[in-house]
């Protein structure tokens, strides 16, 4: 089953900060967007693509390839999103995570834990393979405070060509500052760090991962994200095998330390061999440029449809009818 959590962070309406969503007020509707193009083929919340600021389309496309492609069953959880998507949702009754500038960023991160443990459980019985993955606008800045409270001094990577180092240095240093955090000062204590400057995402995840049985596969779909997952499990005390699948374009992203980060963790990684440089789209062809990389389980879908036996290039090739059958729409 290919779970995707839609979720919310303050941090995300910071200009500059984050590329889901055209602009900061777009914010708002991108993960639920995210959830209809992924399941019924297009957004309903609003009338158009999900794009980011340079006009690149949402990574859902991918997804949603591998989707139809390989036929595997999809569930959406909400965890925290200003408005709900309109396609079929459990709800974990999470908030948005609040700007850990100002306050704890997930008051609720420890109910949520216990919840995602629940459902976990429940879906780890009759499925062999859970895949979670997220659309969180802002979500590698809070990846990076939580990573940087628990000890992991790496870089995260970024949906813009140019990753927005300092901004997110700044952001780390306002949040330290506030919440009376430091370099590795909540080692052992990963929910600690989500409540204090995480995502509720983080937590949703971090809890089905621990509740599922130990005789399903389970994958963290996402980038850097999903290595901030792995490391509340870890200082949760979480010591099974931990497996994230991403695209190339993160893995092989220069101004972050993926790599690193997961090899610290002890993580194995998969890397989906996307390529779009044939494609006649100038929206897919600039992911090879480092646009976007990333989200909604793109990397994580791939895996799931190759699992099944369906080849990448099927994938991209739906890749480009999908985003074929939105640009005639459009006109």
């Amino acid at each position: 089953m290919f779970i995707l959590i839609v979720g919310g962070t303050e941090l995300g309406t910071i200009p500059g900060l984050s590329a889901a969503g055209s602009n900061p007020e777009a914010v708002a509707y991108t993960a639920p967007a995210d959830a209809e193009v992924l399941w019924k083929g297009k957004p309903q919340i609003i009338d158009a693509l999900p794009v980011d600021p340079e006009g690149h389309p949402t990574p859902a496309l991918i997804s949603r390839a591998a989707y139809l492609e390989a036929g595997f069953p999809v569930l959406i959880v909400r965890a925290g999103t200003l408005l709900p998507p309109t396609v079929p949702y459990v709800e974990t009754a999470a908030s948005p995570g609040r700007d850990p500038r100002r306050g704890k960023a997930v008051e609720e991160a420890f109910s949520l834990w216990e919840k995602g443990k629940m459902l976990g459980e429940e879906l780890s019985k009759t499925q062999n393979c859970l895949v979670i993955a997220e659309s969180l606008p802002g979500g590698t800045t809070s990846a990076l405070c939580v990573l940087r409270a628990l000890g992991y001094n790496g870089m995260v990577s970024s949906a813009f060509p140019h990753n927005p180092i300092p901004l997110k240095e700044k952001v780390w240093q306002e949040v330290s500052s506030f919440q009376g955090i430091s370099y590795g000062s909540l080692q052992g204590a990963g929910l600690k760090a989500v409540e204090s400057c995480g995502d509720p995402m983080q937590a949703v995840a971090g809890g089905l991962v621990e509740g599922a049985l130990p005789e399903c596969q389970v994958v963290l779909a996402g980038g850097t994200q999903m290595l901030a997952v792995s490391a509340v499990l870890r200082h949760q005390g979480y010591n099974r095998p931990l497996f994230v699948a991403t695209t190339r374009y993160v893995v092989e992203d220069k101004s972050a330390h993926f790599k690193e980060i997961a090899q610290e963790l002890g993580v194995e990684v998969y890397s989906a061999p996307l390529d779009f440089s044939r494609s006649s789209f100038p929206g897919l062809a600039d992911y090879e440029r480092g646009f976007v990389k990333e989200g909604v389980g793109a990397g994580g879908a791939v895996w799931y449809a190759e699992k099944l036996g369906i080849p990448v290039k099927t994938i991209i090739s739906r890749v480009e009818e999908l985003y074929r059958n939105f640009f005639s729409e459009d006109l």
